[in-house]
């Protein structure tokens, strides 16, 4: 605590990352980072971007990027909007696009940062449970009247479930809250879930939001966009413009408009994530594990005689780190990041001798 904090900083409990650890021959299953490298293309374009007009501010509206994500998804530029990484469009939408004299409403499991943003920008938040299965009820998201929701938030698939929403399930959202953004957090989709991107040409009120962080394996890049309709990008744009107008630097943008054009590599990628995926689950459960089906480049798993989080300390001490979250719904499971088949072996063979 410090005297030269406000009172909102003061009460403000930061989203905790995947730790990042120095540790010799580490296997890292903990952040969802993909286990390959991003396409060749976008490495080459970063590359080529780092010259000297780096002595020059990029183009505040990142045309050619935007152009390249509107192409690709059937529509125009001014139905996007990017930021730097997902988390900064997000920031963006909890500023200025969700109404904050009523609860916004998401559930009790799913991505960290959304609390987080609530307590920074003063938004009132209503958590409502999953279902025993763990998946979302789409009818408890209903207002006994409109203006007692501020906007909904939904991550498809969940984060730190893995489980998705149908197009029909996020439809329903957007036509029972027609004057309320309902947004769809799409970090994962390219994992096997459906994008509710089409639905956004039909319902006004629609934002989804993605980013390259995980399929397109640049996450050090830091690249995010939305996808919506031009009032509520205009929106987001008001509010950029009013905090930092030159977010997406020169080589960000070359790395991301190489890599969306390069879909081969997109599919390659996250065909082999899918397919080792889709081998470790009956792996895990083999040994004893529960596993939640998933549509995510992760599992959540727990061992009913293995305490989740010791198990993770054990694991760790044999350079193996998994994520053990403090949420109360799933403290007893651990999430493990989709890494090669290799590095499924040697995850399961490590389990095998700590059980």
């Amino acid at each position: 605590m410090s005297r030269f904090w406000n009172a909102r900083v003061h009460a403000l409990h930061p989203y905790i990352p995947g730790e990042q650890p120095r540790i010799s021959n580490l296997l890292k299953l903990n952040t969802n980072e993909s286990p390959y490298g991003p396409s060749p293309l976008a490495k080459a374009a970063v590359s080529s971007a780092a010259q000297d007009d780096l002595r020059l501010y990029p183009d505040p509206l990142a045309t050619e990027l935007r152009e390249t994500i509107a192409t690709l998804h059937g529509t125009t530029s001014d139905h996007i909007f990017v930021g730097n990484g997902s988390d900064e469009v997000l920031a963006h939408v909890f500023r200025g696009l969700f109404h904050d004299d009523a609860p916004l409403f998401f559930s009790d499991v799913t991505y960290g940062f959304y609390p987080v943003f609530c307590g920074l920008f003063q938004q009132p938040a209503q958590e409502l449970p999953l279902a025993e299965d763990y998946t979302i009820d789409v009818t408890a998201y209903d207002a006994q009247e409109e203006k007692d929701c501020g906007g909904i938030i939904v991550a498809n698939p969940n984060a730190n479930t893995g489980l998705s929403l149908s197009l029909r399930d996020i439809e329903t959202l957007a036509k029972r809250h027609p004057n309320r953004v309902v947004v769809i957090d799409e970090a994962y989709v390219d994992f096997g879930a459906e994008s509710a991107i089409p639905l956004t040409n039909i319902y006004d009120n629609l934002l989804v939001v993605q980013t390259l962080s995980k399929s397109y394996a640049l996450a050090g890049l830091r690249v995010g966009f939305a996808i919506g309709s031009p009032e509520l990008i205009e929106g987001l744009n008001r509010v950029k413009d009013s905090f930092n107008s030159y977010p997406i630097s020169r080589p960000s943008q070359a790395g991301a408009i190489a890599a969306l054009k390069d879909q081969a590599w997109l599919k390659d990628i996250t065909g082999r994530v899918q397919a080792t995926r889709d081998r470790l689950i009956p792996a895990l459960e083999n040994l004893g594990f529960q596993v939640l089906p998933s549509c995510a480049n992760f599992i959540l798993v727990r061992h009913p005689a293995h305490p989740a989080g010791s198990l993770a300390a054990r694991l760790r001490e044999r350079a193996i780190l998994v994520r053990h979250l403090s949420t109360p719904r799933i403290r007893d499971w651990l999430r493990i990041t989709i890494g090669t088949d290799e590095d499924s072996t040697r995850l399961t063979d490590t389990l095998k001798d700590l059980l």
